[in-house]
């Protein structure tokens, strides 16, 4: 199990990668170009590009980071590993549907 784990948050870190930047990049642009909230969000509402991005963002991020979370628990505390895996899903758990429903009200569904 540990292997796969490790595999799997190595591969949804590889996925991130380049929606860290797209994201960054966002965040940038909109700084620079002086964009209000209102003016960000009607630029989203409703562009389904921008929604299946931030779509896989969260899904990526909501398996990567319980992963790594679940390690240091188990690695720096007494916890016993059924009840850190059990932690570490709710937490994948609360991170996807808080992205999502985040994804939900930004891009207007």
């Amino acid at each position: 199990m540990e292997m796969r784990l490790f595999l799997l948050q190595r591969l949804s870190a590889m996925v991130m990668v380049p929606f860290i930047f797209v994201h960054i990049g966002m965040i940038i642009y909109a700084v620079r170009g002086g964009l209000s909230a209102g003016e960000i969000l009607a630029r989203t509402q409703g562009n389904w590009l921008w929604i299946a991005f931030y779509t896989l963002f969260v899904i990526s991020a909501a398996i990567h980071a319980p992963i790594g979370i679940r390690k240091v628990l188990k690695e720096w505390t007494a916890i016993s590993t059924r009840a850190v895996n059990w932690l570490a899903l709710g937490l994948g758990a609360l991170f996807l549907l808080l992205g999502l429903r985040a994804v939900i009200a930004v891009g207007g569904l």
